[in-house]
């Protein structure tokens, strides 16, 4: 399928979601990182703050373990640029100010720049992936440019409340492919991923 048919298709069906089945799939997402990631290897782990409007997984339950369990482990966050096409990176602790954007994303106010070659793993916020990691977001290219920036080690770790289709007819050599993908039901790992 192409891209832009996959984004509408994905966006119809997470929308019909009922905010309990969000929380519900978004659950089993956190349960599969914590058993199945070396959460305690990492000094740096980069996520997102959800849109709830979208029905995006919900990060904040994971927040708020992580700050309880591993407080060693520091999180980072994305703001997107007055440009409108870039993205930096801001420390999230549990004192960080919040304030949402134009598209309704929490970002935070006055926190500490944190840069791309810090971050040991990156959640990646999707729409549809495939079986080889291609995946597809909203079409801004935002984390493209975000994942290129990143160190070549780091876990890009997808996120999705569906399981992958088969293939992604329109990916291209600018698409930085995942490392691995977390469904509600299983990971999927993609070691061909560069």
């Amino acid at each position: 399928m192409l891209k832009a048919e996959l984004r509408r298709e994905a966006l119809a069906r997470r929308r019909a979601l009922s905010e309990e089945e969000v929380a519900r799939r978004s659950e089993a997402l956190w349960l599969q990182l914590h058993q199945l990631f070396p959460l305690r290897e990492w000094q740096w782990l980069h996520l997102f703050l959800p849109i709830a409007r979208q029905k995006e997984p919900d990060t904040w339950p994971l927040i708020q373990q992580l700050w309880a369990e591993l407080p060693e482990l520091q999180l980072a966050v994305p703001v997107v640029q007055p440009d409108g096409h870039t993205l930096r990176h801001f420390h999230l602790t549990p004192e960080t100010r919040l304030e949402n954007n134009r598209w309704g994303i929490p970002e935070p106010v006055g926190a500490a720049e944190i840069l791309p070659p810090q971050l040991d793993a990156i959640l990646v916020p999707l729409l549809a992936f495939d079986e080889v990691g291609h995946r597809v977001g909203y079409g801004k290219g935002f984390y493209d440019q975000f994942l290129a920036q990143c160190r070549p080690d780091a876990l890009r770790i997808g996120l999705s409340l569906e399981p992958p289709v088969l293939r992604i007819e329109d990916a291209w050599p600018g698409d930085v492919p995942l490392h691995a993908c977390i469904t509600p039901k299983q990971v999927w790992w993609f070691p061909e991923a560069k």
